[in-house]
């Protein structure tokens, strides 16, 4: 290892890994009180057999621990389940995010991505968000057949993230590297169902659109997150059902599952939330929603609902498909993507990494294997 340990860098990877310094400790081998001195930099003394170990059980190079990081400024991130997931869950995402937002900047100095475009709705109801983003983003009453696209067309980071737990369904985080504010959005691969997908895409763009970047969601007032969750699913509901085409299609028939169940098709939107929709906008009482809710759950399709298993939404491509083209222009090599990555971007990462990060096919950025022709032999 050549420089001098980042600490903060120490600290960045385990939290990536999800490990607490106890576990890294044990894992690798080194002491408790080693790793926090290192993290903190309480210590010019560097074991490097120690800073091996690390690197080793984190995975990752070793000279990401002697980089400087970049001027990325973390703000705020909104989770749809912060009161019921773990700190460390939260951390890791939250960390992917940094990462992802570090290769953004990277991507931007070779392509031109679609420019963020997001209305000023200060001052405005859920509802009236909603509606304001329609109008920016030209959609009409129409519904919205690929949200995940729609999004990334619009200068929005989407990414999806394996997680061992199903409490994260999605999150959105900002993330300011020198005067530009890079907004991206998460949400589980554990969830498939588009109209799942939908929603919780719809539900962090509401936090976008209504809610302040600049504190930490952690520390605000139980109440205060609540009540910002509440208006980011009532944002979700009105721009994924806008009152105008949805209330035509609904009011056939406001109480029937089965009709539902083909409005699902059209809309891309679960079951429940059409019904919640339609109390909101007076199509039905709140009895007449309950008992749709109560009959669901007899029947046994709450959870899983009618049409999650056909109706899946794709997957987000804006970034992969960024590196994809600098390779098949010969921009770049994979190992001089990887190189470019990692001095000029100081961000050294494995390339199974990036891959994973960036939703790449295995191997994309691993070295080309010498490919050698059958019918040529060595001569003896």
């Amino acid at each position: 290892m050549q420089g001098n340990l980042n600490g903060e860098r120490l600290k960045k990877a385990r939290i990536y890994r999800g490990f607490s310094v106890s576990e890294l400790a044990e894992k690798s081998g080194c002491s408790r009180q080693s790793i926090y001195m290192y993290e903190r930099e309480k210590t010019k003394r560097v074991d490097l057999n120690a800073i091996e170990a690390l690197a080793r059980t984190l995975d990752f190079p070793e000279r990401f621990f002697c980089e400087s990081d970049m001027k990325a400024e973390i703000g705020s991130t909104y989770f749809r389940a912060l009161l019921t997931t773990s700190s460390r869950y939260r951390e890791a995402q939250t960390q992917k995010m940094e990462f992802l937002a570090d290769i953004f900047v990277f991507l931007q100095e070779y392509l031109e991505f679609p420019h963020r475009t997001i209305p000023d709705c200060s001052g405005q109801t859920p509802e009236e968000a909603a509606a304001t983003l329609r109008r920016e983003w030209h959609l009409g009453t129409r519904p919205i057949e690929n949200i995940v696209a729609l999004v990334e067309s619009n200068g929005i980071i989407v990414t999806k993230f394996p997680v061992e737990t199903n409490d994260i369904d999605a999150f959105s985080q900002l993330v300011r590297i020198g005067d530009e504010d890079i907004y991206l959005i998460g949400y589980s691969e554990n969830k498939t169902a588009a109209s799942r997908v939908h929603f919780d895409i719809a539900h962090e763009l509401g936090h976008i659109c209504l809610h302040g970047w600049s504190e930490d969601i952690e520390k605000i007032d139980r109440d205060e997150f609540k009540e910002r969750e509440k208006e980011a699913n009532e944002f979700a509901a009105a721009f994924l059902l806008p009152r105008e085409g949805f209330a035509k299609d609904v009011a056939v028939n406001p109480k029937s599952i089965p009709a539902y169940t083909e409005l699902k098709r059209k809309w891309k939107v679960s079951i429940q939330a059409m019904a919640r929709r339609s109390f909101s906008l007076g199509l039905i009482t709140m009895e007449e929603y309950q008992e749709i809710i109560r009959t669901m759950q007899r029947r046994g399709i709450r959870k899983q609902e009618p049409l999650d298993n056909i109706l899946v939404t794709a997957s987000p491509t804006l970034l992969k498909t960024a590196v994809m083209m600098l390779l098949t222009e010969n921009v770049f090599t994979p190992q001089e993507f990887m190189d470019e990555l990692s001095y000029n971007y100081n961000l050294s990462l494995y390339p199974k990494e990036v891959e994973s990060l960036l939703d790449l096919p295995n191997g994309t950025l691993e070295k080309p294997k010498t490919v050698y022709l059958s019918n040529l032999k060595l001569k003896e």
